[in-house]
């Protein structure tokens, strides 16, 4: 097999049409929907913007850990040169406008292809390069900083406003992390996998280095293996060496009758270095770091423990059934980026403009494997109404073409969004950017989860925080934005209050609507009421001392919405009402007819006029919400035990009837 890469070439050196043995990025050019402006020079209009197409196929999965081996195989041997940089041929060409730079710093194996999983998926939004440290090299660990910090200032003088990411495995963490503190003027930001950092704590080091030197080289070489399949090393020494050396283990078992006993202890001494020199610095670390463990398992000790409590630190756990958390097939690192919010292409997010479309890959993930038992248990009816009035199934009511603003009660427990968001992927290819509360985006609440979880899919979704400023954006973008006027007073409603709508007085979305000639599509779903039962709502829970000094800390640390509003309709105090599940019915969408805002000019002008359209498409939610109520008794296939009986004639995967609309 030929190795996938780009010339070697060491930093500095120029070559025909590379950079850094980089291809140099072309004028791709492709329609848009929004307005851009490169950091040096004019704005460009909205049919100039790169963009990816919704659910494109990202390749990850297309390469195995075979082709992992057999590239560390080819690259093990002994080239006699210094470390450099390389640019993997399969990360081809980024396919947005002003992707930022993506540097991989490897483990202490220093091969550099342990991103070969991610190339194809990371070369579609970055520019990738990777470290390559030859088999024998004896740059020390201050050397290797330097080169890389070469780098990092060259690309930084290049474009000051465009971030760095840093990925380090293992060792490249404390490298990563190094480099982030000598650098606190760069904006990087670090993605931390497994990172060595806490080796440099261990009361082992002073014992168990100058005993491995005398080891005979026959148990020597065995040492890595005994590691990872519990021989009979004490425990404390195990995890000593599982910990240190899990990124040697492709150099021993490709080169383990060549390669010699002091390359090894080069490279534990290495690691060592490298683990005290980050640890002893990283209370100057400034920059954004996004921190990937397994199992929810990070390394104990104090710098593990000020490294997870950092302020601008996300943590996010996986569960990972390989020796190393960045060679697990089921694990996409782009995916894990994107649902922290912290892929960006200049200084500050924006996310109308850092949004990256969910990829096929993610798709297939999330729906036809995470949430597939869900969403076959809820078996949502999707219904929408043609311009003349007619209701028939499925989206074809809904406009091919936006702004369109979606607006509805919001069901208990948010219930309603998975399917929404399914639906119209599948059918219209179109990504609902939905109006998300703070709490999603509150970083103590997301990263108490594990990476595959509810909360940290909206985000991958297209899930933006709630503000006017946000919607206004998107609608500018043609976008499908969903809002619910509601809130989470509707989603966390109390006993009794099923289907009852909390908006506000103002006709606060109307007229920004109208200004951007946006399209309204108010729409109901009801269901909520065949699946879960509320068992202890807010106003129970706040008459119990411990949990209302629970809900009073969360909602401590981020702004509630619509604090102006008066009264129990304005209440956004976020909390969990503990529910019951009911023997499973079914959930029932209804997209009402659109209403086109667009010339509509008395709207902008009169406010009496505003709030007329207010109150018609508040009645419209309404009407569509009793209108499914009235149907669904009418369903034959309500009730669960119907639908698996037509499921187990007809095939699971078809598509079970409903009322005639």
């Amino acid at each position: 097999m030929s190795i996938s890469l780009c010339t070697l070439a060491p930093f500095g050196v120029k070559l025909p049409g590379l950079r850094l043995g980089c291809q140099t990025r072309s004028s791709l050019r492709a329609k848009g929907a929004a307005v851009t402006g490169d950091e040096n020079g004019p704005e460009k209009t909205m049919k100039e913007e790169i963009y990816l197409d919704v659910l494109y196929d990202d390749g990850f999965g297309s390469v195995t850990l075979k082709e992992y081996f057999t590239t560390v195989r080819a690259m093990l041997r002994n080239d006699g040169g210094p470390p450099r940089w390389f640019c993997p041929v399969e990360c081809g060409q980024p396919k947005v406008e002003n992707a930022p730079l993506l540097l991989f710093l490897p483990g202490t194996d220093g091969v550099g292809m342990e991103l070969i999983l991610h190339h194809q998926s990371l070369g579609k939004v970055f520019e990738v390069r990777c470290l390559h440290i030859p088999v024998n090299d004896r740059t020390s660990f201050e050397g290797l900083l330097q080169f890389a910090e070469q780098c990092v200032k060259y690309e930084h003088s290049l474009k000051p406003n465009r971030p760095i990411y840093i990925v380090g495995d293992s060792f490249g963490g404390c490298l990563a992390i190094s480099l982030a503190a000598r650098n606190p003027e760069v904006d990087l930001v670090l993605v931390l996998v497994d990172p060595g950092i806490s080796c440099a704590e261990t009361s082992l080091q002073p014992i168990l280095l100058p005993l491995l030197q005398i080891v005979p080289t026959i148990l020597q070489l065995s040492i890595p293996y005994l590691a990872t399949s519990g021989g009979s090393i004490p425990q404390e020494a195990l995890g000593f060496l599982s910990g240190n050396l899990t990124s040697v283990q492709p150099l021993v078992a490709e080169l383990g009758h060549t390669i010699k006993w002091d390359t090894i202890m080069w490279k534990l001494k290495l690691q060592k270095l490298g683990a005290s020199y980050a640890s002893s610095r990283l209370h100057e670390v400034q920059a954004q770091i996004l921190l990937l463990a397994r199992d929810n398992l990070l390394p104990n000790g104090d710098v593990a423990d000020r490294l997870k409590t950092m302020e601008n630190c996300k943590v996010r756990y996986f569960r990972n059934f390989t020796d190393r958390l960045i060679l697990d097939d089921n694990i996409n690192l782009l995916t894990a980026i994107k649902r922290a919010n912290m892929y960006r292409r200049c200084r500050k997010l924006d996310f109308a403009t850092d949004y990256l479309p969910p990829t096929l890959s993610e798709f297939k993930k999330t729906f036809d494997e995470d949430f597939k038992p869900y969403l076959r248990l809820l078996s949502p009816v999707m219904l929408s109404t043609l311009t003349n009035g007619r209701i028939v199934r499925g989206l074809v009511g809904v406009p091919e073409k936006g702004p369109i603003l979606f607006v509805s009660y919001h069901s208990l427990l948010a219930i309603d969004l998975a399917p929404i968001c399914e639906e119209f992927l599948r059918e219209k290819k179109r990504v609902v950017r939905v109006m998300a509360h703070p709490v999603f985006y509150w970083e103590n609440f997301a990263s108490s989860s594990q990476e595959l979880s509810f909360f940290t899919n909206i985000s991958l979704y297209g899930g933006v925080p709630v503000s006017s400023f946000n919607m206004y954006k998107l609608l500018e973008r043609n976008e499908f934005v969903l809002l619910f006027p509601g809130g989470i007073r509707e989603a966390l409603h109390r006993k009794g209050e099923e289907y009852k709508l909390f908006w506000p007085d103002e006709a606060e979305f109307v007229r920004m609507a109208a200004s951007l000639g946006a399209t309204v599509i108010p729409f109901g779903c009801v269901g909520e009421d065949d699946f879960l039962e509320l068992f202890l709502d807010y106003n129970e829970q706040r008459s119990i001392p411990y949990l209302h000094n629970l809900i009073e800390s969360v909602n401590q640390n981020f702004s509630r919405i619509r604090e102006t509003v008066k009264g129990d309709d304005g209440n956004q105090v976020f909390h969990l009402p503990a529910v019951l599940p009911k023997v499973p019915g079914r959930l029932y969408y209804l997209f009402g007819k659109p209403i086109e805002l667009k010339g509509m000019k008395n709207v902008l002008k009169d406010r009496k006029s505003a709030s007329k359209v207010y109150m018609d498409i508040k009645s419209e939610v309404e009407n569509t919400i009793a209108y499914l109520k009235k149907k669904r008794e009418e369903d034959p296939y309500r009730s669960i035990t119907q639908r698996a009986l037509y499921q187990a004639t007809w095939g699971v995967s078809a598509q079970v009837p409903t009322f005639d609309p």
